[in-house]
């Protein structure tokens, strides 16, 4: 029986787990702390099918500065890491030129339009449809002018299939009543959607796997080499372990560009820390996501709360964390959403694995066809999950790719 090994038990590696035990794979996750903290448990929750526009566009960088400057701006770099940050940043900027923005996009929708088709049956599958929400999305504006100049980007969205229903503020009070004033303008995006808690629903998909005969082993792997007898590739562990397997898959999020490194391949990987703050009684009611456009920050309202998050932070992997940001993306909150209490939060804050580009990795490594990678999906690790697990299972059985997986290639950062 073929056997391979998963690095990761977020909802990536998980769902590469699903597709791969479906087929018959033996299969092994190693995870240094299988049932902890991840990205994939304190994210907003937000099946984004409707964000296939990258990172980086044309006039981004202009307002940095000014975000860099505010303290409740949403974003922020470690001084201490900004020098490693100097080649990311020039890729980065590369991404927003008009040509790359269109490119980078079509990538992106050709992953989100496959989502529902991977992700419907992977929940049913496992018995945790009852936790998706499709009741779309709505996205708010305080100001008419910074909704007309995102006008390219939602046309670019329509162009993909995206369907998109422009509000007034009234109109955008009327679908979500406890938004105060201050909103001006709306977007309605119906095919968003949202789970009632991202970390219920992994914690539930990785007991779910385990019946099913997943082995799920304690431990941090530290390289990846060569196979010995019959086996393809080994992974070192750092208690001087090594276990065998046809294939490796790395969907160990912010940490893959260190294995990816040891086997040769070049990566630019970031961890864009994310904050967020959980409110239990937030005296407010939303019935959906809220994407708050100017401030880049969301709201969702989960089964343990109304959670709040946002914020980009880069300093590395070690560099502690600034809970002051989880605070503050609550005092933004209540400016739009006058009715919130905002005592009693829980405050989170997680490594998102991102690329310059905004694309994911994913594909075999030319290095050692028997690595292969599905790591990098930034904001979109929950959305993107179970069509990257369907893609990665299909590469290590050798079937043919369901899309071109030419975008998603390590190769792009040589």
């Amino acid at each position: 029986m073929k056997h391979v090994i998963v690095i990761g038990a977020g909802i990536v590696g998980l769902s590469t787990a699903h597709h791969l035990l479906k087929e018959g794979v033996r299969v092994t996750v190693i995870d240094r702390d299988p049932e902890g903290d991840k990205a994939s448990f304190g994210n907003a929750g937000g099946i984004a099918v409707t964000e296939v526009v990258p990172a980086s566009v044309p006039g981004l960088l202009w307002k940095v500065p000014g975000w860099l400057l505010d303290p409740l701006g949403p974003l922020a770099i470690r001084a201490t890491h900004a020098p490693s940050l100097i080649t990311w940043l020039l890729r980065f900027s590369s991404a927003g030129r008009p040509a790359e923005v269109r490119r980078i996009a079509a990538a992106l929708a050709a992953l989100n339009t496959r989502v529902y088709t991977d992700l419907l049956p992977l929940l049913a599958e496992n018995g945790l449809l009852g936790e998706l929400q499709q009741l779309g999305a709505l996205t708010v504006y305080e100001n008419a002018k910074a909704f007309e100049s995102e006008a390219a980007q939602w046309a670019l969205k329509r162009a993909y299939g995206v369907e998109v229903l422009d509000l007034s503020g009234d109109d955008a009070r009327e679908i979500e009543p406890a938004l105060g004033a201050s909103v001006a303008r709306g977007v309605f995006t119906p095919q968003w959607s949202h789970v009632r808690d991202p970390r219920k629903l992994v914690d539930a998909l990785r007991q779910s796997l385990v019946g099913r005969g997943l082995c799920i082993r304690v431990g941090e792997a530290c390289s990846i080499g060569p196979g010995v007898l019959d086996a393809a590739v080994s992974v070192g562990l750092h208690d001087g372990q090594r276990v065998l397997a046809d294939s490796v898959v790395v969907a160990a999020g912010a940490w893959s560009g260190q294995l990816a490194r040891d086997v040769g391949d070049k990566v630019l990987l970031e961890s864009e820390r994310g904050y967020n703050t959980t409110i239990a009684a937030p005296g407010v009611v939303l019935s959906r996501e809220v994407i708050f456009a100017e401030r880049h920050f969301v709201a969702t309202p989960l089964s343990c709360g109304l959670r709040i998050g946002g914020a980009a932070e880069f300093g590395g992997l070690n560099a502690p964390a600034n809970f002051q940001r989880s605070r503050a993306l609550v005092r933004l909150a209540a400016h739009y959403l006058p009715g919130l209490r905002a005592e009693g939060g829980t405050y989170w804050a997680g490594h998102r694995p991102a690329t310059p580009d905004s694309l994911p990795v994913i594909g075999a490594s030319p290095r050692n066809p028997a690595v292969i990678y599905a790591f990098g999906h930034g904001h979109l690790g929950l959305t993107q999950g179970a069509t990257t697990g369907r893609l990665v299972s299909d590469i290590a059985l050798g079937k043919p790719p369901q899309i071109d997986l030419a975008p998603y290639a390590i190769s792009r950062f040589n």
